[in-house]
């Protein structure tokens, strides 16, 4: 089988790193084809737990690939300002607490709140604890800790990360073109891709295409005509202006997202710099108005001028079309509010392994795939538009009225579903597939006000005192284990040999 990946960048070599890992050469061959003409979006740098899975799917090692894209870890999200102004949660990469008698142990705080003030659920949840006090080690394996209620994730030179990838497939013979396509040959009979026309004159022929040409789309979109699904009257933003700035203040183990009045900006701490952005609509600001509020959200000097991305929600109404299959930005896109853009672009590559073809292209493989890769969209968009859905700014702090447009707008059934399940008991569905588990509804849910009217029923076979004697057992291990990490920056200095030495000072590390 000839493979042919159309695209750089991180769903590029991120593709092209698995293949060149899951399969045999003998098997197939896997030629990328990237123009330096053709700029990437690159502004990606933070990341999900699965990363870490896909980079020791590879093998890779992992402070090697730290210094080498100069990354932090990373245990959470910060959302500052969603719910009212004023408030922040942590969505954390871990639980809000174990589980006690099989139960989680949000029953029992919903329980005890409604028997009197209880700490913050956040006082329970190691991860986020470990965020507040700048704090980070890596998980036990011990089961029974409250230290191996947590995974991790990366913060990283998305750029760094796309070349670091480039240097470790080429080093296993894959072969890439420098070149940009200008035509694309169909075959007359099935409407099938049969080759790449490069401007050079060459022309690549394939049995497989994977489309990784970004927003571009040339493949998928340009060429075959797969349909677009729009879910911008749900997701309103559509633009971003990012903008480096030198790294100050605190070195925090998580990124943070703070509501602005048309849209939130992020803070993304690396070794070597800060990354920030401004994610807003259009319909609610002017771009003059959006480079202000950026530039006023930096802790440090800007090292560039913002730079300006135009984007639409939404996803292909089909992924995998005849014989190409579109991964990364050419699939889909939904803005990086909870950094699920690599994610995306990973799990459909593992997806395309699993349910790789022959040359006959079975239909019964296409359509699993694209209806596995619509679920992964679909629950991500859900759980994205409760964020924005779920405030309750007074107009006063909404002077652009977006808030108030996104709070009222008719959200997807599947979404109002699942808020009316946890409003009644606290539920969450598990999911087989799909991206998100309980405790990053829960996260949400909580921090943004939405709480149950009742809990669940088992917690009764334990009265009152006992439950808030093992609740504050939890809040006391949570304390104490946080307490005897080592801060964020400390680590990473002793695990990877910092560059960081040399930027800012640890002003608020301790």
């Amino acid at each position: 089988m000839k493979i042919v990946i159309l695209g750089g960048g991180t769903a590029g070599w991120m593709t092209a790193a698995a293949f060149s890992k899951a399969f045999n050469p003998g098997f197939c061959s896997v030629r990328l084809i990237e123009s330096d003409e053709i700029g990437t979006v690159g502004v990606g740098e933070a990341t999900l737990p699965q990363l870490k899975d896909f980079n020791d799917f590879l093998g890779l090692d992992e402070a090697e690939f730290m210094r080498e894209t100069n990354a932090t870890f990373k245990l959470g999200i910060d959302f500052r300002n969603w719910g009212r102004k004023g408030d922040s949660y942590i969505h954390p990469f871990g639980i809000h607490g174990q589980a006690i008698n099989g139960v989680p142990l949000f029953q029992y705080w919903l329980k005890a709140r409604a028997h009197g003030d209880m700490p913050s659920l956040e006082d329970y949840s190691f991860p986020i604890m470990a965020c507040r006090s700048l704090k980070f080690d890596f998980p036990s394996d011990d089961q029974r800790s409250v230290r191996s209620t947590f995974s991790y994730a990366y913060q990283f030179d998305a750029v760094l990360y796309a070349r670091f990838l480039r240097r470790w497939t080429e080093a296993r013979g894959l072969k890439r073109t420098e070149g940009k396509v200008v035509n694309v040959t169909l075959r007359p009979d099935d409407g099938f891709i049969q080759s790449l026309t490069l401007a050079s004159g060459e022309v690549i022929e394939g049995d497989l295409f994977i489309d990784c040409s970004g927003f571009r789309a040339l493949l998928i979109g340009q060429t075959l005509q797969a349909g677009w699904e729009d879910w911008t009257p749900w997701l309103p933003c559509d633009r971003a202006l990012t903008a480096p700035c030198d790294r100050e203040g605190d070195f925090t183990p998580y990124t943070r997202a703070t509501a602005q009045e048309a849209g939130w900006t992020w803070r993304i701490p690396l070794q070597h710099r800060t990354g920030n952005g401004y994610v807003f609509s259009s319909q609610f600001s002017t771009e003059e108005r959006a480079r202000e509020i950026l530039l006023g959200a930096l802790d440090g000097k800007a090292q560039a001028e913002p730079r300006l991305l135009k984007f639409a929600a939404g996803r292909r109404t089909t992924s995998w079309r005849k014989n190409c299959v579109a991964i990364g930005l050419a699939s889909g896109f939904l803005e990086p509010l909870e950094s699920t853009s690599i994610y995306l672009a990973q799990i459909a590559s593992d997806f395309l392994i699993r349910m790789f073809p022959d040359r006959g292209f079975d239909p019964k493989l296409t359509g699993e795939f694209n209806r596995m890769i619509d679920i992964e969209y679909d629950r991500v968009r859900d759980f994205l538009i409760l964020h924005y859905h779920a405030n309750q700014r007074p107009p006063e702090d909404d002077p652009t009225g977006l808030w108030r447009y996104v709070r009222e707008m008719t959200v997807p059934d599947s979404l109002l579903e699942k808020i009316e399940i946890f409003r009644h008991r606290g539920h969450i569905h598990r999911y087989r597939d799909g991206l998100f588990a309980p405790p990053s509804w829960i996260a949400v849910y909580t921090g943004q006000n939405i709480l149950p009217e009742h809990y669940d029923r088992q917690v009764d076979n334990m009265t009152l005192d006992m439950i808030r004697e093992k609740m504050e057992e939890m809040r006391e291990r949570v304390t104490a284990n946080v307490a005897a990490l080592p801060t964020h920056a400390e680590f990473l200095r002793s695990y990877c040999a910092l560059a960081m030495d040399a930027a800012a000072p640890e002003a608020g590390h301790a």
